[in-house]
């Protein structure tokens, strides 16, 4: 009986470890990506959007 506890102790302990360590990873890249990628993104939406206006602006300033 004694084997059998070691055993499942061994298995829950397992899938405890397996289950806490797949949260860490995927808290790590989560925080990753909304402290890296995804102001990144918005910036680059910020430029688009600046530069379509500035062609706009371009072409209307030259039209006649």
């Amino acid at each position: 009986m004694a084997k059998k506890q070691k055993h499942f102790r061994f298995v829950k302990g397992f899938l405890f470890g397996s289950v806490t360590t797949a949260t860490a990873v995927y808290g790590a890249l989560h925080a990753f990506k909304k402290t890296v990628i995804e102001p990144e993104d918005a910036e680059n939406d910020r430029i688009e959007a600046n530069r379509r206006r500035a062609n706009r602006k371009s072409l209307q300033a030259h039209q006649g």
